[in-house]
C-alpha cells in the first residue's frame, strides 16, 4: 500500500514498515506504529520550541513519540528519531488530562522527534485539547503532503518548521523534500503562527549565497516570518564535527535581515 503521509510516499508491504518506521501495513490498512508511545515529556517555556513571537514567557506541555522520515546526520535526538528509545503509552485523553492539571501551562507541544508520522494521535490530540481551550504547538520538519497536512492544520496554533537549507539536491541528501517544506511553511502562514529554524552547519549549509536565497524564499511567503538561525553542535553522525563558528551563526543572520523583519540568533 501507498502510505501518503510524507513525500516518500512509500509503498509498503504487508508487515513492513516505511522510512520513518512508524507506519505499516497491517491487516490491508495503513497503521501507526507509534501511536500514543510516549518517549519524551517535559514542560519548556515556549521559547525552547523555539518560538519567539508566540506567547512570549509562557510554558508549554511538550511530548514526543519516535521515528522521523528524514536522516539528517547531525540530528540532536538521534536516538528518538531513529526510533530506538523506551516509550510508554499515553492516550489522547489523558494527555489532554496532563496538560490540564499543571498549572499555567498554555497546551501541548509535539516535538523532539518528528510528530506528523504520528498524524493520527496528533489529530485527535489536538482537536481534544482545542475543546479545553488549550493551544496546540507543532515542531516539525515539514515534510508532510498536502492532504495530510490538511487534517491536522486546522487545530494548530503555532508551528516551528525546520528548512535545512534552500538547495533541494542537499535536502534529498538527507531524506527530504524542499519542495514539500515549502508548501508546509506557506501553508501554515494562512491559517497559524509560523516561525522557522535553520541550523547552520559547517560545510553543509553555511555560506552567504544560500541563506540570502532561503530568506529571499521566506520573505516571498511572508516578511514577518520569524527566522531563527542557530548553532551547531556535535551530535549525531557528527560528534566528532566543530560547531559551528559563533561569528558564523551572526553573520548569517545578519544576512537574512536584508530581507526578513524577525531574525534571532540561537544556541550562542
Amino acid at each position: 500500500m501507498i502510505c501518503n503521509n510524507c513525500p516518500h510516499k512509500c509503498d509498503i508491504k504487508d508487515d513492513f514498515h516505511g522510512i520513518c518506521k512508524s507506519r505499516a501495513v497491517k491487516d490491508g490498512k495503513i497503521v501507526s506504529l507509534n501511536y500514543g508511545q510516549v518517549t519524551s515529556i517535559a514542560i519548556d517555556p515556549i521559547e525552547k520550541k523555539p518560538l519567539k513571537h508566540f506567547m512570549p514567557g509562557s510554558y508549554i506541555l511538550s511530548a514526543g513519540f519516535g521515528g522521523c522520515s528524514m536522516r539528517c546526520p547531525w540530528c540532536q535526538n538521534d536516538s528518538i528519531s531513529r526510533g530506538e528509545t523506551n516509550s510508554i503509552f499515553i492516550s489522547p485523553e489523558e494527555l489532554v488530562k496532563k496538560a490540564l492539571m499543571i498549572r499555567d501551562n498554555i497546551g501541548i507541544a509535539y516535538t523532539y522527534n518528528e510528530p506528523l508520522i504520528s498524524l493520527e494521535f496528533v489529530k485527535e490530540t489536538a482537536e481534544l485539547a482545542h475543546k479545553h481551550d488549550l493551544k496546540n504547538v507543532l515542531v516539525t520538519n515539514g515534510m508532510v503532503t498536502e492532504e495530510a497536512f490538511a487534517e491536522v492544520i486546522p487545530f494548530i496554533d503555532a508551528l516551528n518548521v525546520d528548512l535545512k537549507t534552500i538547495n533541494s539536491d542537499k535536502y534529498r541528501s538527507i531524506g527530504g523534500n524542499l519542495d514539500a517544506v515549502l508548501k508546509t511553511i506557506e501553508t501554515s502562514d494562512k491559517s497559524a503562527h509560523v516561525e522557522v529554524t535553520t541550523l547552520i552547519v559547517p560545510g553543509f549549509n553555511d555560506n552567504e549565497d544560500e541563506m540570502k536565497e532561503l530568506a529571499k524564499t521566506l520573505a516571498s511567503i511572508n516578511k514577518d516570518i520569524v527566522l531563527h538561525v542557530t548553532r551547531f553542535f556535535p551530535a549525531g553522525e557528527m560528534k566528532n564535527a566543530r560547531p559551528t563558528p559563533v561569528q558564523d551563526v551572526y553573520y548569517m543572520a545578519d544576512v537574512a535581515r536584508h530581507f526578513l523583519n524577525y531574525v534571532y540568533e540561537g544556541n550562542v
